[in-house]
C-alpha cells in the first residue's frame, strides 16, 4: 500500500512537472533538528566541559565535605519516595483495575489528583499543619490535655518527611502506567490460573505483576527523576541534596567550579535514568491477550465485604493525604482575611507567570514543530539523535539545567559586553545574564519535549499523501501550511502550549536561578514567603497554583473515563 501510494505521487509530480523527489527537504529538516538539538544540548556540553576541564581541587575538597552526604541523601530520598509511590500506585491500580468496591468509579480517576499539585506546596503544606503550632498537633494537645513535653511526634522536615511527601505527590506516574497494564494485559493468563486452583494473591505475584512490571518500572523511572529535581521540598525540609547543593555552592557561596562539579555528577544520575526509561519502554509488551477491563466487566478477583471496604480504604487514603487534605487545607488559610488581605499585589506576579508561560509556549511550540516535522520528513539517523538530544530537556532537573546554561552564557555574555564597550561606547551592564531571554530560553529546553509529544502526535494522524499531493500539484508550502495542516494540527498545537503554559507556572528551581530582579512569578512568590514562614499569606498564590493545574488532571480523567 506504501509503496502504491509513492508511486501515484511520483506520478502526480510528473505530470505537474516537477522532481520526483525533492531530497533537499530531508536535509532542510536534519539541518533545522541538528540547529535545535544544539541550542538544548548547550547546558549538557557545559557541564560536560566543565567535568573534564581541571579543577580537581574543586572536586577533591567535594568529595571530602558535602559530596557524600548529598550522594546519600538524593540516593535515600530517591530509594523512599520511590518506593511509596510504588506501593502505593500499584496497590491502587490493581485493586481499580481487577476488583470491584463501592466508590471505585470516581476513585478511578481520582487517584490522579495528586500530580495537580506541586511537590513543594505540598511540602509547605505539610510543614505548616503538623507543626508544633500547626492545627494537628494543637488538636491532639486540646483532647488529650497535653502539655509541650508531655508527647512526641514525628518530625515532617526530616528526609523520611520529604520522602513521603514525594511519593504521595508522585505515585499517579506509577498509577497510571500500572493501571493500564493490568487493565489490557495477561487477564487470559491470571484466569487461567485462577482457573488451575491458584490462589488470587499468587495469581498475583507470579502472572499479573510479571507481566506490568515493565510499566511499572517506567512509572518508577519518572517518578525517581522527579525526586531527583526536586528542589523546593528538599530546601524547605532542610535535606542536603544535589539540587540543594548547586543552588547554594552557586547563589548562597558564589563557588561556580563546586556548582558545576555538583551539576556534572548529577548529570551521571540523569543520565542512568534516562536509559533505564528507554529500557523499561522498550521492553513494554503492545501484545494484547484480550479486551481492555472495562470499568463494568466481570472482575478478575472478587472481594469479600470487608475486602471490599478494605479497598476502599487503601484507595481513598492517598487520595485524601495526596490532594484533598492539602487542597482544602489551603483553601480554608485563602479564606482568611490576611490572606485575602496580602492579595492585592496579586496582578503583579500573575501578570509576571502569564507573560513568561506565553512566551515559554510560543517557544516550545515553534520548536516542536520543527522538529515534528523533521522527524517526518527524514528518517535518518542523525536526524532521530538530533530529536532525542532536542528532547532530552525534560529528563534535567531545573538546577541543573540553570547552572549549565549560566555558564556558556555568563563566558559570551563578558565577551559581548567587553565588545560593545569597546567599539559601541555601551555603557550598561551584561546584555544577557539575568534578562527574561535567558529565562524564556531555559524553559523552552526544559518543557520542549512536552510540546513535542503533543505535536507529533497530531502530526502521526495526519494522512502523508494529503502533504505529498497537494504538492505534487504545484502547492507552494506555505499554503499546504495553512489549508492542511493548520486547520488540522490546531487542536495538538493549542493542547501543547496549554501543558507547556502549565509547567511553566510551575517552575520553581530554573526561574529562581534565572529570574531578572524585577520579575516574580506565582512559584517564587510562593516559595518566598513560605520560606519566611507565611502560607497564609503565600496560599492565595499557591491555589492559582493548584487550580492551574487541574486543567491537564481533568483532561487526563476524563480521556480515562471515556476509555473504561
Amino acid at each position: 500500500m506504501a509503496l502504491s501510494a509513492g508511486l501515484q505521487v511520483s506520478r502526480l509530480r510528473q505530470i505537474a512537472g516537477l522532481p520526483a523527489s525533492n531530497a533537499w527537504d530531508g536535509r532542510g529538516w536534519t539541518l533545522a533538528a541538528l540547529v535545535l538539538a544544539v541550542l538544548a544540548g548547550l547546558p549538557i556540553a557545559a557541564i560536560g566541559w566543565a567535568a573534564l576541564a581541571g579543577g580537581g581541587e574543586s572536586l577533591g575538597a567535594l568529595a571530602r565535605t558535602v559530596l557524600p552526604t548529598y550522594i546519600a541523601n538524593t540516593a535515600l530520598l530517591m530509594v523512599l519516595a520511590g518506593g511509596i509511590a510504588v506501593v502505593t500506585g500499584t496497590g491502587c491500580a490493581w485493586l481499580i483495575a481487577a476488583t470491584r468496591f463501592p466508590g471505585r468509579r470516581v476513585l478511578g480517576w481520582a487517584l490522579v489528583l495528586p500530580l495537580a499539585l506541586p511537590a513543594y506546596l505540598a511540602a509547605y503544606i505539610y510543614a505548616a499543619m503538623l507543626d508544633f503550632a500547626g492545627p494537628v498537633q494543637s488538636a491532639l494537645r486540646s483532647i488529650a490535655g497535653w502539655g509541650a513535653g508531655d508527647y512526641g511526634f514525628p518530625d515532617i522536615r526530616s528526609l523520611g518527611g520529604g520522602a513521603l511527601v514525594l511519593g504521595l505527590v508522585l505515585y499517579p506516574y506509577v498509577y497510571l502506567l500500572a493501571r493500564t497494564a493490568f487493565a489490557t494485559q495477561s487477564q487470559t493468563q491470571f484466569r487461567a490460573a485462577r482457573s488451575l486452583g491458584a490462589p488470587p494473591m499468587r495469581a498475583f505475584w507470579q502472572v499479573a505483576l510479571p507481566a506490568a512490571r515493565p510499566a511499572i518500572a517506567g512509572g518508577l523511572a519518572l517518578v525517581l527523576m522527579e525526586v531527583l529535581a526536586d528542589f523546593g521540598v528538599a530546601e524547605y525540609f532542610a535535606i542536603p541534596t544535589f539540587s540543594t547543593g548547586i543552588f547554594r555552592s552557586w547563589l548562597a557561596m558564589g563557588d561556580k567550579p563546586a556548582a558545576l562539579k555538583l551539576a556534572a555528577i548529577m548529570l551521571v544520575f540523569v543520565i542512568a535514568l534516562v536509559a533505564w526509561e528507554a529500557r523499561t519502554r522498550r521492553g513494554r509488551s503492545d501484545s494484547r491477550d484480550g479486551l481492555a477491563l472495562r470499568i463494568d466487566a466481570e472482575p478478575l478477583v472478587q472481594l469479600s465485604r470487608a475486602g471490599k471496604a478494605l479497598a476502599l480504604v487503601a484507595c481513598l487514603a492517598p487520595v485524601l493525604l495526596g490532594f484533598v487534605i492539602p487542597a482544602a487545607y489551603l483553601v480554608s488559610l485563602a479564606l482568611t482575611p490576611a490572606a485575602q488581605g496580602s492579595a492585592g499585589d496579586l496582578a503583579t506576579y500573575l501578570k509576571g507567570s502569564l507573560w513568561l508561560g506565553l512566551a515559554a509556549a510560543i517557544v516550545c511550540v515553534a520548536a516542536a514543530l520543527l522538529l515534528a516535522f523533521a522527524s517526518a520528513r527524514s528518517q535518518s539517523r542523525v536526524t532521530a539523535g538530533a530529536i532525542r538530544l532536542a528532547t532530552l530537556g525534560y529528563a534535567l532537573p531545573g538546577a541543573l539545567l540553570a547552572v549549565g546554561l549560566l555558564a556558556p552564557l555568563g563566558a559570551l555574555d563578558v565577551t559581548l559586553t567587553r565588545f560593545a564597550r569597546d567599539n559601541l561606547g555601551w555603557s550598561g551592564g551584561l546584555l544577557l545574564t539575568g534578562t527574561a531571554a535567558v529565562l524564556v530560553y531555559a524553559l523552552g529546553v526544559r518543557f520542549m519535549t512536552v510540546a513535542f509529544n503533543s505535536v507529533s502526535g497530531g502530526l502521526a494522524r495526519i494522512p502523508p499523501g494529503l502533504d505529498a499531493a497537494a504538492r505534487s500539484l504545484g502547492a507552494a508550502p506555505s499554503r499546504v501550511l495553512a489549508r492542511i495542516y493548520a486547520p488540522l494540527l490546531a487542536p495538538s498545537l493549542a493542547g501543547a502550549a496549554a501543558l507547556v503554559f502549565i509547567d511553566t507556572l510551575r517552575e520553581l528551581p530554573a526561574t529562581l536561578i534565572l529570574r531578572p530582579f524585577n520579575l516574580e512569578t506565582l512559584a517564587t512568590r510562593t516559595y518566598r514567603l513560605a520560606s519566611d514562614e507565611r502560607l497564609v499569606e503565600a496560599s492565595i498564590p499557591a491555589l492559582l497554583i493548584v487550580a492551574v493545574g487541574l486543567a491537564p488532571v481533568a483532561a487526563l480523567t476524563r480521556a480515562m473515563r471515556r476509555q473504561a
